[in-house]
């Protein structure tokens, strides 16, 4: 006896559509002034960008725009010299007093103003998120013109979890107002740091 459910799933079989190739996409991606472009695109969604020499500078700038106060973590080995950066723990328990958070981006999109996070990045997930503040350093090879050629390259990758982020927290549910920091960082400033050395 056929059943109704072998009658339907029958008929579904026997009207498939013709198959269609995928089409074949291709999008200018101008290498042009990127830098510019991305800190156009991140100041729009209310992130912040900043351009650095050395990375040595990053310790100066988180003084003079953070204050001395506060709980920082880091999960670059570049700046585990510099004073001030504690040592990460990654028990997410402990993270709830991290007042900044300063990480490193595989990759900076250009016409949106997202960083790509993979895990080996940010050591622990709610890092980005739980952070009052958020830096987060890109070296000048990072950048690309768009989420495509992201997407391109994160492919050719080996990753268990990764993140893109844009700007601090944001809602606009609110009474039709921006608030900026509603369930997330309060602040996310991007550092271009033109010599990647330590």
């Amino acid at each position: 006896m056929v059943t109704s459910k072998a009658r339907i799933l029958r008929a579904v079989k026997a009207n498939q559509p013709n198959f269609i190739s995928f089409v074949d996409i291709n999008i200018p991606q101008s290498a042009e002034d990127l830098p510019n472009k991305f800190a156009l695109a991140l100041g729009n969604v209310g992130g912040k960008f900043v351009e650095l020499d050395h990375l040595q500078e990053v310790q100066s700038y988180i003084n003079e725009n953070f204050g001395q106060g506060g709980r920082v973590l880091s999960s670059l080995a570049e700046l585990s010299k510099l004073e001030g950066l504690n040592v990460i723990d990654t028990n997410p328990h402990h993270l709830a007093n991290v007042s900044l958070a300063v990480l490193s981006a595989d990759i900076a999109v250009a016409e949106n103003g997202a960083c790509w996070l993979p895990e080996r990045n940010i050591l622990q997930r709610v890092l980005p998120f739980i952070a009052q503040h958020l830096i987060i350093l890109v070296s000048v090879k990072a950048f690309v013109a768009t989420m495509h050629q992201a997407y391109e390259t994160i492919g050719q990758d080996a990753y268990g979890y990764g993140v893109f982020v844009a700007g601090p927290s944001k809602t606009a549910d609110i009474e039709q107002s921006l608030v900026l920091g509603a369930h997330g960082p309060r602040s996310m400033t991007v550092c271009l740091i033109n010599e990647w050395s330590a």
